[in-house]
């Protein structure tokens, strides 16, 4: 029981060793002094909080707001001494704020709560007492023997007992952890690969001890020990064993595997960061600025004390009879009555704080989110899929971003590759309709068919064809015919490949005739033009990043032994001593201009002995136990010379839609934008070119491949000393995995500087966990810029939720990503909408939003305070308290909420073809300290004005009434008031550009309200009301026509200085926002105006205004 409620809490128990023992199938041993370990369950926890701390957490991260606790406060005065106002006005909107917003971040948490179940209640199958049970994923315990079947998802971190195929091996895509499409190949041990059935599973007796969880996706460490008969057999474990959670399985029947790491303890749990509430920059300015407030009502409560005091120490100023003092008071300590009137001070004063604020934000965020979701600009039909709000906190924090973290796979590019052209001996071609057709041949040439195929096109097919880790889908090499059917008219073939590279180059090569069509044993079969011929498969010379190239030495059918290589150009060119090396070098360099990925393609014949010299190297490079990598890069080399070229290839990693012109827009818009992938160097690079990430004019830079700490140390002393030598050009950065950890260990600082000065940045080779650190060492650097991540698959979930903002793209790695963003979009190119147009307007409407609010409630309380002058400081009110509860909430609240749902200050349409307009909000630029203290001043002058306008026209002249009666305090109350509301009302007006009817019938509304309110509340007793100090009291007022001139007075002095302001500033000083709004403005007019004429004058008008 104490186990389980520590769990719901949250409380994991530590791990008792650094080895975790597994039995498998659970068969523990019989010995009696056996202690079994505790493990996880396979619960996946994405949520927030649970049904046992939902309560105490959220009313902790509410209460961190400083206005929250300091109505708390307030609140706990009131109930405990005697003040002028009730305890209700403080505790009834209190309760409210914190009930709405609990009810709110319940129900965004209750979403991950359902799409955790969804994960957790997936049907799996374990074996269990010699059967195969379904059960659900959750139930899945340490040991349990699973199957998983073919395109299915792992449950758990399994490791590997037996697949369909007698060598045990499989193939998987782990394109959802690292961001990799490639197949990768795992394989069982020997001893338990022929178990191939349940029934022979359910007699295994081994036992696997391994590391306990660690987040590095590619390092495990273990070993199995087999019980066979009388004899333990014990074999080692290595990530090639491992079947990651997320990762799907591929090009195999089904596979049995033994859970070793479950639920929370998997590597993708591991490599996600804990979720914790996200603050916008926004909040932490309305923090600051309720500080500053709650300074200034403190200043304004004990000035008010101690005037009180400084005033009853004079005798001939002793207290009115009306208001003096019993017994009791008179006795109590000096003290505590300084103390109770500082409070009631407090109290009097303390709607300065607007409790209001946090929840018209609350509202104004909740509801304004919802205009993403409907925009169809962001809707992608093709998919189906719109945009996708998972927290409405962070709307304004879109308009604030300054870096962009980007996934690539899937989120820059489509996952596809195509074939697009190659260079042949020299001649550039180009598929069209299934053929290879030469640059400048077209179908409707003079000459004819194009001839089938010349003998350097094929061999250069052939080449293509067998230099390849490509697979074939088991189901289609298990027909007794093959994939061919009897007619000779190819089945469709499904290809897993190493390398999306190489799938583009066979499918592309079976397309014009030449088809691999899979491999049996050590042997080859390819079908050229339909006739099929065998290779066998004499060696593999791997590809490794050093070397760049991959090779497969082959005997052809008619015994000749052949070398096939291909790599990068750069790898092959040097290596090549015949063929058009320099024909292809030019063709090489036009295809990488248009961004393709480039692959050069060789070959070279063996003698009989040449190949009996190489055999004999490889064999005693691949059996030594000393330095086996350099001697076998010793052979590579050595094998892999005098090579003849026979051309070179150009492959698409198909970009997303209009990712270029997005990243463009990012840049003009000051974001910069850094690519963090688990992708190859070279793959990376390439499509960094190719999206316009990084510009071909640029110099790139590259921190790759360090092993030490003091080279890489060195490199980037290099790299710095380069960038301030070459300050006029733009740089860019690309830096791995390895020599990431090193830079960050020792040397950030550098390494940031280093960054800080580079135009764009590439992180190629890295894991999850790493992709966080880099977003965290940009966010927690001195200049603390805002974050943004997006990406689409698991591996990008830990980048996702370190940000300020993390969005998840709905592509085809599964749901990861867009369950644990912020915000989901279908494709990139949203991006620069969500950003340029969303961002923009969110950020405009909340920054007016919170310091609208500032000012109306500093108009509101500092007449209040000025009227203590004028009481003796008695904490008299001079509003009536329907007055203080409504004013907040009913007479001023809707004008200001409506402008924060619709506020357009420039069309969308500018917004998002002028990304520069973004830089006139960066840096919270509307929330300074500056704007800030306008709007401050602004209040307190309007106070002021409001307050000694009012009492200069009306407070001396006591018979201004009609029938006679003169002014009470209640009546001047009122008119403060009246003027007070007309004002801020007005003062919302003038703020807002984009003028709906709903804007026109809430603002014109409240004041018409506020009225009809008055006449009503002042012209009925109310049997409820303790007092009816309002009866009459507006009715009388309004009767005065002095009243009605010193209204119209005081509202025009005050809004007067404000609109002269603003036309000034807008004609002499403008803003390039406002240099937009006047374009908008004038290209509306003119449309409307070009509209009603002739087609011969409109087009004249056009381009005198254009």
């Amino acid at each position: 029981m104490l186990r389980w409620v520590r769990q719901q809490l949250g409380f994991d128990p530590p791990h008792q060793s650094d080895t975790r023992t597994i039995y498998i199938a659970n068969r523990f041993p019989q010995h009696g002094h056996y202690v079994p370990q505790k493990f996880a369950d396979n619960r996946i926890v994405s949520s927030k909080y649970t049904v046992w701390n939902f309560v105490p957490k959220n009313l902790f991260e509410q209460f961190r707001r400083v206005a929250n606790f300091y109505f708390l406060i307030i609140f706990l005065v009131q109930l405990m001494i005697d003040t002028p106002t009730s305890p209700i006005t403080s505790g009834l909107p209190l309760f409210f704020v914190i009930t709405v917003t609990a009810i709110k971040q319940g129900y965004e948490d209750w979403l991950r709560h359902k799409a955790d179940n969804e994960v957790n209640g997936a049907p799996v199958y374990v074996v269990r007492s010699g059967g195969l049970v379904k059960t659900r994923s959750k139930n899945i315990r340490v040991g349990d023997i699973v199957r998983v079947a073919k395109d299915e998802t792992f449950p758990v971190d399994l490791v590997l007992l037996s697949s369909d195929r007698v060598d045990g091996s499989c193939h998987v895509t782990t394109a959802s952890l690292d961001g990799e499409t490639n197949l990768k190949t795992h394989v069982a041990v020997p001893e338990t690969a022929v178990l191939q059935s349940v029934a022979n599973l359910d007699k295994l007796v081994a036992v696997i001890e391994c590391q306990q969880p660690e987040a590095d996706l590619y390092r495990f460490v273990g070993r199995i020990t087999v019980s066979q008969q009388t004899e333990e057999i014990v074999r080692p474990l290595g990530p090639e064993s491992l079947l990651l959670r997320g990762a799907r399985l591929k090009n195999t029947k089904e596979i049995f595997g033994v859970a070793v790491y479950t639920g929370m303890e998997t590597k993708m749990a591991l490599n996600y960061k804990s979720k914790s509430q996200k603050r916008s920059a926004v909040e932490k300015s309305m923090n600051s600025f309720l500080i500053i407030y709650l300074i200034i009502l403190l200043f304004e409560a004990i000035l008010s004390t101690i005037l009180k005091y400084a005033w009853q120490a004079e005798e001939k100023w002793d207290e009115p009879w009306y208001n003096g003092k019993t017994e009791h008071e008179r006795n109590s300590s000096k003290i505590l009555r300084f103390i109770s009137d500082f409070l009631a001070f407090l109290v009097l004063y303390n709607f300065i704080i607007p409790i209001s604020l946090y929840v018209t934000v609350e509202m104004q965020k909740f509801l304004g989110s919802f205009f993403i979701g409907w925009d169809l600009d962001l809707y992608h039909e093709e998919t189906n899929q719109r945009a996708q709000v998972n927290t409405s906190d962070l709307n304004e924090e879109l308009g604030q971003v300054e870096y962009v973290f980007t996934d690539k796979t899937g989120t820059l590019t489509e996952n596809e590759m195509q074939f697009r052209e190659c260079s042949i001996n020299g001649i550039k071609y180009q598929e069209v309709n299934g053929k290879l057709t030469p640059e400048g041949f077209s179908e409707d040439s003079p000459d004819g068919n194009i001839p089938s195929l010349m003998k350097e096109e094929e061999l250069f097919l052939k080449a293509v064809c067998l230099c390849h880790t490509v697979q074939i889908n088991a189901d289609q090499t298990d027909s007794a015919d093959g994939p061919w059917h009897a007619n000779g008219i190819a089945s469709p073939l499904e290809y897993y490949a190493s390398s999306p590279d190489e799938k583009a180059l066979v499918e592309a090569a079976s397309r014009v005739g030449v088809v691999f069509t899979g491999t049996t044993g050590d042997s080859m079969e390819v079908k050229s033009l339909g006739k099929p011929e065998r290779y066998k498969l004499l060696h593999v010379l791997e590809f490794d990043p050093n070397r760049r190239r991959m090779s497969v030495i082959v005997e052809s059918p008619s015994g000749e032994k052949l070398l096939f290589t291909k790599g990068a150009e750069s790898s092959i060119l040097p290596r090549s001593k015949s063929g058009e090396i320099d024909k292809t070098r030019v063709h090489v360099d036009e295809f990488a201009l248009k961004g393709l990925r480039t692959l050069c393609v060789a070959y070279r014949r063996f003698t009989p002995e040449e190949y009996q010299e190489i055999g004999k190297r490889l064999h005693e490079a691949r059996t030594a136990l000393q330095q086996r990598e350099e001697r076998l890069s010793d052979v590579f080399n050595f094998i892999e010379r005098d090579l003849e070229l026979l051309g070179a290839t150009g492959v698409e990693d198909k970009l997303q839609d209009k990712v270029q012109e997005t990243i463009e827009a990012l840049r003009l818009a000051g974001i910069k934008v850094w690519v963090l992938t688990g992708d190859k160097h070279e793959t990376a690079v390439s499509v960094s070119l190719s999206c316009g990430h990084f510009h071909r004019t640029m110099n790139i830079l590259e921190l790759v491949q360090h092993k030490s700490d003091s080279t890489c140390a060195e490199q980037l002393r290099q790299l710095a000393k380069r960038i301030k030598e070459d300050h006029v050009i733009q740089h860019g950065l690309v830096v791995d995995g390895t020599s990431l950890s090193l830079a960050l260990r020792e040397h950030e600082k550098l390494f940031m500087e280093v960054c800080k000065n580079c135009s764009a940045v590439l992180c190629c080779r890295m894991a999850p966990l790493q992709k966080a650190k880099v977003v965290r060492l940009l966010k927690t650097s001195p200049e603390k810029p805002i974050t943004l991540a997006i990406g689409d698959g698991a591996n990008d979930v830990s980048m996702i939720q370190e940000a300020h903002v993390g969005i998840g793209i709905m592509g085809k790695e599964g749901r990861q990503a867009v369950r644990n963003s912020d915000y989901a979009i279908a494709r990139f190119k949203f991006l620069s909408k969500l950003l340029f147009v969303h961002g923009h307007f969110y950020y405009i409407r909340i920054a007016t939003l919170v310091q609208y609010f500032f000012y109306k409630n500093v108009c509101f309380i500092t007449p209040q305070f000025l009227y203590q002058f004028f009481c003796l400081f008695s904490q008299q009110t001079l509003y009536d308290s329907v007055y203080l509860t409504l004013y907040n909430i009913c007479f001023t609240s809707l004008p200001v909420l409506i402008y924060s749902l619709f506020e357009q200050h420039v069309h969308p349409h500018v917004l998002q073809s002028k990304p520069v307009l973004y830089r006139d909000i960066s840096k919270n630029a509307h929330l300074g300290f500056k704007p800030f203290l306008y709007w401050t001043i602004l209040g307190f002058f309007h106070a002021f004005v409001f307050f000694y306008g009012s009492y200069l026209l009306m407070g001396e002249d006591t018979s201004l009434l009609g029938n006679g009666q003169m002014f009470g305090n209640w009546t001047f109350g009122t008119l403060v008031f009246t003027v007070m509301v007309i004002t801020v009302t007005m003062k919302m007006a003038l703020e807002t550009h984009f003028w709906t009817w709903i804007n026109h019938f809430v603002t014109w509304g409240s004041i018409v309200f506020y009225f009809i309110f008055s006449l009503f509340y002042g012209g009925i007793i109310w049997p409820f009301l303790h007092t009816q100090d309002m009866y009459f009291v507006f009715v009388q007022l309004l009767s005065s026509g002095s009243a009605w001139f010193a209204i119209i007075l005081i509202v025009v002095a005050c809004l007067f200085i404000d609109v002269v302001k603003k036309v000034l500033y807008r004609h002499l000083r403008p803003t390039s926002t406002e240099k937009a709004q006047m374009y908008s403005n004038r290209v509306a007019l003119s449309d409307e105006f070009i509209a009603l004429q002739p087609l011969s004058r409109a087009r004249n008008q056009l381009s005198k205004i254009r």
